[in-house]
């Protein structure tokens, strides 16, 4: 099989077919380096996902995927006579072709739930045109994931090439995360997050291990490892015109607050729904949802009564009755304003990101609105969470957050790898996203102080539930235990 190609790729293609019959080989010798790699991108990618793997060698990535259909493309003939000869399972299919080649690409059947480009990114002539070519391939939920080296490995790779430990590496292109992100940007594309990991790609008798798991990731430190990682996704969106949406309340001894929330609610979609879910109260509150849906008529409101406790019990039982496009949570307390509902319904059908977040800590606050304390300690997780989820995040408690239904059932499908393990429902959302990789968008809202009632926020209980919320996204995000 021959392509048209710049006398730079020429120079890679013959040096690809060089190197097929042996390639096995070297990849013994980065065994480690490899396994690394590949659990990580299983963290990445759900399992039985539609996978189309660029510059994909000998399959074996694409085949420890585990992918539902997967889809192999590599410019060397001779690797995916290999490929194919390696891996006989019926779901992978293995093709020659240069994904360079606009009719390499439109020859393919998409869309892909993910599009993985390891290493190959730096072997392109022109980065910006193949991403921009990989848009007839995707829909709103494809995820694209470029794996790359760090430009700081250079002289170590080139002594580990000098002393034959590993194979001898074409002229890259000088890649960092920044210009990755830059790159997908022109390409109409939408990065959403990056990682670096394998500070130590040996497994040097446990100190690999040791390293990569509890020094690697920490901030600034995580700059110098060998491997990175960008996810983005298309900016093209099919999504209904007007979606519908479901307003999620829960409430705790909120009476005074239950009609006002409707009262106050903006006429923002076609389509409404209202779901109270009344916590066990002591003020008459089920009393007073039940008045309201009689009185109001013209909405569509529903009650619901919790069987568990705490507000991430009340959510996840509102969100499993609820049937509209769009699910927004708002606190019965109504410290964040009803009438800021619209701007996350905007920010959400305008393709702004797909995990809506309130912020409270951007504009002042009323006075009692926030205690001090409990200010300072959200300031300082939000450092801490933007860094350990990797997308921006000030305040993880806000409590009005906003997605589509079908990420939300994809975060409940996939809640196992968690577990249940929050009372709020804030984490469990955020968390489910991240792992997801939906793109994150904050919006900043003036947080009010109470009217009615009195706030369930316990100061050192909670505070002492953050800290551990810190511990626990650290092992399953960072150290993956």
């Amino acid at each position: 099989m021959t392509f048209e190609l710049s006398k730079r790729k020429q120079a890679i293609w013959k040096q690809s077919e060089a190197y097929a019959g042996e390639f096995d080989r070297w990849l013994e010798k980065k065994q480690y380096f490899q396994t690394e790699d590949i659990q990580y991108l299983k963290f990445l990618i759900p399992a039985h996902s539609k996978i189309l793997d660029l510059g994909c060698g000998l399959g074996d990535k694409l085949a420890a995927l585990q992918p539902s259909e997967g889809v192999g493309i590599d410019f060397s003939p001779s690797m995916i006579e290999a490929a194919k000869k390696r891996h006989s399972n019926p779901n992978l299919t293995f093709t020659a072709g240069d994904i360079e080649d606009k009719n390499c690409t439109e020859s393919l059947t998409g869309p892909f739930d993910i599009i993985l480009i390891s290493d190959v990114i730096g072997l392109l002539d022109d980065c910006q045109q193949t991403l921009s070519q990989l848009q007839p391939l995707c829909d709103h939920n494809t995820r694209i994931i470029i794996s790359y080296y760090s430009q700081f490995w250079d002289p170590i790779i080139k002594l580990a090439e000098l002393f034959g430990e590993k194979i001898p590496q074409p002229n890259h292109n000088f890649l960092s995360t920044t210009d990755i992100f830059n790159l997908l940007q022109l390409a109409n594309l939408k990065p959403i997050k990056r990682e670096w990991r394998q500070l130590i790609p040996k497994h040097f008798f446990g100190i690999g291990d040791f390293v990569n798991r509890y020094i690697a990731t920490l901030p600034f430190i995580r700059r110098l490892c060998l491997r990175n990682y960008v996810v983005a996704r298309t900016a093209y969106q099919l999504k209904p015109q007007h979606p519908s949406t479901t307003v999620v309340i829960p409430c705790r001894n909120e009476k005074g607050n239950v009609e006002a929330a409707i009262q106050r609610m903006p006429a923002f979609c076609d389509d409404l729904e209202i779901i109270f879910v009344e916590g066990n109260s002591q003020d008459g509150t089920l009393e007073e949802i039940h008045r309201v849906i009689k009185a109001y008529p013209q909405y569509q409101i529903q009650a619901l009564v919790q069987t568990g406790k705490g507000k991430g019990d009340a959510v996840r039982l509102a969100f499993d009755k609820a049937t509209k496009d769009i699910l927004m949570i708002l606190d019965g307390d109504l410290t964040v304003p009803p009438e800021d509902l619209p701007k996350f319904y905007q920010a959400l059908t305008d393709d702004k990101g797909e995990f809506v977040n309130g912020s409270r800590l951007v504009y002042p606050m009323e006075n009692e609105a926030m205690r001090f304390l409990n200010f300072v300690a959200n300031k300082g997780f939000s450092w801490i969470f933007t860094y350990l989820l990797n997308q921006r995040f000030t305040d993880t408690l806000c409590g009005t957050k906003v997605l589509y239904r079908e990420h939300y059932q994809k975060i409940a499908a996939n809640r196992d790898y968690f577990g249940d393990f929050d009372p709020f429902g804030d984490f469990d959302l955020i968390f489910g996203a991240s792992k997801l990789n939906l793109e994150v968008v904050e919006i900043p809202v003036r947080y009010k102080a109470r009217t009615y009632g009195e706030t369930q926020i316990s100061r050192f209980q909670h505070g002492w539930l953050l800290l551990k919320m810190v511990v626990f996204a650290y092992r399953k995000l960072k150290a993956f235990f």
